[in-house]
């Protein structure tokens, strides 16, 4: 139907997939409901190496702990609108039918699925009503290996119409929640991963990461994840809101509630040979050499990046960083402080935000409008993009000069200047600048001065944000998107949760230093952000997910050893929300 009549199939759709995700919630068997019993509890409280051998030696059955998690997937679902398709009955038919290989390194496992991830016989929406109403036939290449590794899909969940922003709505779902606080959002591209994991609804989830889209909803919803390097894992039988965008590579990673289910999944999905079935996966086997080499005791040299020279961390977010630096300092490691000037002007942060942010943007926004409906709603992130790069150039560069003269806000001011479509030769100007600056971080890292085994910094400058505040702080993503331009592993470790008074903002004081500080910081408020999960990033180099992984394992261990044990959510005992 065209445009402007198009809309009532948008809107008809939408019922019908709203209604259908209800009616299978509501037809769930009794095994789906109900209190968890004393066998559920020890299901989730088990690592999935145990619970792989126990699914081994048939001392447990995977429809045990499907049903566990169909109860928990439930509970999650409710507090937090994060589920797109629900799979569990399908689920247990792949099962008994054979489709997943239960002799696998991932036996029984239930892992949940972004909602752009294929699965044969479910939509592939990406939140988009067009692409809704028409199910996929056969499942992607992440699915397929994961039912040959064992594991067991039972949920595919909520994103961000586009793909690009820290929150996760769309008109075909809604609005995913936090878990923590309804009123926030649990970040995004992979939102709804973050809250269900959150609350124990899955073991693992699988995600894309383009900006921070697996580590700012671990971060905000308080769970582990990495983002690994372009590669590393597989990424046909998808869909995106940007294809063909390779400026900035979108990469498929995992997220996991705990750090030892993160491990365990990462080693066990490398090992099933991703580079047999996807060719755009290099034959990298996990190497155990790497991640022994970061456990075995010895001292550490750590970069200690407590800013970016964007946005400086808020309270909350320093406080988690100080916690962790001074807790591998206790634990014998070297913790070298990073300053802003340490990076040479042609790799500072700042720089590499208008970077990528060119890189990202090249097409001013236009591919991923173009699947929507007449009246359809766009993120109000991705609306501000639209905005910023369909402004009149003339208009846009008297913009420019207010912003840089008058305002005095170059950084701003930078970004704002070329943030247009971009022709073909345009593009490859700044793909240049990009490989430039690699080259320079390259160099930087080798240097005698530097040769960290990681950099520890902030998983963004702020806890979770309100709903909407994309539309001030879109912008403000560059803790995630720097490693995204260098393409590095980095992976997320929750630290503590924010407290009113030890983290509150003294209005009179804090004077944001640039528009995108500003921002940021225009719905912080420690005392309504009270309770929500505070995490810091471990940054690796590119390639280096296994080393990565073991760094995470030393900050989660000083942690511990500081008194500091990250207190997950209980999904029968939420606390009470206003």
């Amino acid at each position: 139907m065209l445009a402007p009549f198009d809309y009532f199939d948008h809107r008809r759709t939408v019922a019908i997939k709203q209604s259908e995700r209800a009616s299978r919630f509501a037809s769930l068997p009794p095994s789906y409901t109900g209190p968890l019993t004393a066998q559920q509890r020890t299901i989730l409280a088990t690592p999935i190496s145990s619970l792989v051998q126990q699914v081994h030696n048939a001392s447990i059955s995977p429809l045990d702990i499907l049903r566990t998690y169909g109860k928990t997937t439930t509970i999650a679902h409710a507090r937090t609108n994060c589920v797109t398709e629900l799979m569990l009955p399908t689920a247990e038919q792949w099962i008994d039918d054979g489709q997943v290989n239960l002799d696998g390194p991932l036996a029984g496992i239930p892992v949940s699925l972004k909602d752009s991830i294929a699965v044969g016989g479910f939509d592939l929406s990406v939140g988009f009503s067009r692409y809704a109403l028409n199910p996929v036939k056969e499942d992607g290449v992440i699915v397929k290996l994961l039912k040959k590794a064992g594991a067991v899909p039972h949920v595919k969940t909520a994103l961000p119409i586009t793909l690009l922003s820290f929150e996760s709505a769309n008109d075909l779902w809604g609005v995913a929640k936090n878990p923590h606080n309804p009123k926030y959002s649990p970040g995004g591209s992979t939102g709804g991963e973050g809250a269900l994991l959150a609350l124990n609804g899955s073991r693992i989830g699988i995600g894309s990461d383009v900006a921070g889209s697996v580590r700012a909803p671990a971060a905000w919803s308080g769970v582990n994840s990495i983002r690994c390097s372009t590669g590393r894992w597989p990424k046909v039988g998808i869909n995106t809101s940007m294809p063909g965008q390779e400026g900035i590579p979108s990469v498929f990673s995992p997220m996991a509630r705990t750090l030892d289910d993160l491990i365990y999944f990462t080693k066990s999905f490398i090992g099933m040979k991703p580079w047999d079935v996807d060719y755009t996966v290099h034959p990298i086997p996990w190497r155990e050499d790497l991640f022994q080499q970061v456990q075995a005791g010895k001292k550490l040299r750590v970069g200690y990046m407590p800013s970016d020279g964007v946005v400086d961390p808020s309270p909350a977010i320093r406080r988690g960083l100080d916690l962790t630096a001074d807790a591998l300092r206790k634990a014998g490691h070297d913790v070298v402080d990073i300053p802003v000037s340490a990076f040479p002007p042609s790799a500072t942060p700042e720089f590499g935000l208008q970077v990528a942010s060119m890189l990202l943007c090249a097409d001013g926004g236009n591919t991923f409008r173009r699947p929507f409906h007449t009246f359809e709603s766009n993120d109000p992130g991705a609306a501000q993009i639209n905005f910023y790069a369909a402004l009149p150039r003339p208009l846009k560069y008297l913009w420019y000069l207010w912003t840089r003269y008058v305002k005095r806000d170059a950084l701003w001011a930078g970004i704002l200047r070329h943030f247009h479509p971009l022709s073909a030769d345009q593009q490859w100007t700044w793909v240049a600048k990009r490989e430039a600056y690699r080259a320079t971080w390259f160099d930087w890292w080798n240097s005698p001065d530097q040769s960290f085994d990681f950099i520890l910094t902030a998983g963004n400058a702020t806890p979770a944000l309100p709903h909407g505040a994309m539309h001030d702080a879109v912008s403000s993503c560059g803790y995630t998107f720097l490693w995204n331009l260098l393409d590095y592993s980095a992976g997320i470790v929750p630290v503590t949760k924010v407290d009113a008074i030890q983290d509150a903002l003294d209005p009179k004081t804090f004077r944001p230093k640039n528009g995108i500080e500003k921002g940021a910081y225009k719905y912080y408020d420690s005392v309504k952000m009270a309770g929500l999960p505070i995490a810091v990033q471990v940054v690796g180099r590119r390639l280096s997910e296994e080393k990565t992984l073991g760094c995470m394992q030393v900050v989660e261990d000083a942690l511990r050893a500081s008194g500091l044990v990250y207190q997950h959510l209980d999904p029968e005992n939420l606390p009470e929300l206003d």
